[in-house]
């Protein structure tokens, strides 16, 4: 990444080797289509180039990092397409820098790509034991993009119950992944 920022495009280049296949993996869960999750992850390398200064380099988190940019992006992705084109906010430098480019605290721990690896079975069997409902309304928030309000609408039900069955999922995944 310190390469990248003296803009070293080899550096790119191996950054693109190294995490291309990971990224694309995110982002197809995300964006089905080939086609579109093919432009989806040439557009995550071109912001990591055109905006490697808000990369936080005490934090220093690549993976993290870079998975947090590829869902953010396929994810503005899948919902600039489900809104009409009149009702989509503008897309430029300020929009990308808020909503897209990820940011974290400073206490956040480190997660390398070997613990992520380690931590999916624990994930799994977390995930397992939520209920079908949990399941779907965290699905539609962290891989299709849903807002609770949308999540409400889809499913036909008060914007508060979405809210309660979300925040019930995450606390459940936070006791499971603490007894783990």
């Amino acid at each position: 990444m310190r390469e990248i920022s003296k803009f070293d495009s080899r550096a790119l280049e191996e950054l693109y080797n190294r995490y291309s296949p990971l990224l694309y993996t995110v982002i197809k869960k995300i964006a089905p289509d080939q086609g579109t999750a093919e432009q989806i992850l040439l557009e995550v390398f071109v912001i990591i180039w055109r905006k490697i200064d808000k990369f936080d380099f005490n934090i220093g988190n690549v993976y993290n990092w870079l998975i947090t940019l590829a869902r953010n992006k396929a994810v503005d992705t899948l919902r600039r397409d489900r809104s009409a084109s009149s009702t989509a906010q503008f897309y430029d430098d300020g929009y990308e820098d808020y909503f897209i480019i990820p940011t974290f605290l400073g206490g956040m721990d480190s997660l390398d790509f070997k613990t992520a690896l380690s931590l999916k079975p624990k994930i799994e069997k977390a995930l397992s034991r939520l209920t079908d409902t949990q399941k779907y309304v965290l699905h539609l928030a962290y891989y299709e993009g849903y807002t609770i309000d949308e999540i409400a609408d889809k499913l036909n039900v008060p914007i508060e119950t979405v809210r309660n069955k979300v925040m019930t999922a995450l606390h459940s995944l936070r006791d499971y992944l603490i007894k783990e």
